[in-house]
């Protein structure tokens, strides 16, 4: 099981991190919702619970509770600014449709 960084997507969580003063790391989970099914949830971590999983990729610790970690395993998550937009992106090798928007995903 494993959930990976790019180089983007670390940075981001550093240098927020960073600026917030506080914190352990970034929270990855799903919830139902959308067209497709599925959502991903992005925060900050203050502490981990015990019934999170932890991976640490490039320095960076990635926290995901276990009820979500079957729907995103594998996943590689990216940081990417396009114009005025920036986001984390996905790249998550159990999707198997998303809706027109982007929004939510099937699994």
């Amino acid at each position: 099981m494993s959930i990976s960084l790019t180089s983007a997507a670390a940075d981001r969580v550093r240098s927020f991190l960073g600026r917030r003063g506080h914190g352990v790391g970034l929270r990855l989970s799903v919830k139902k919702t959308g067209c497709s099914g599925f959502a991903y949830v992005v925060n900050y971590a203050d502490e981990v619970g015990n019934d999170d999983v932890v991976f640490e990729d490039q320095g960076v610790k990635v926290i995901v509770d276990r009820d979500s970690l079957g729907y995103i395993d594998g996943t590689e998550v990216d940081f990417v600014k396009q114009g005025l937009n920036e986001a984390f992106r996905f790249r998550n090798p159990n999707v198997k449709g998303e809706c027109g928007c982007g929004e939510s995903f099937t699994v």
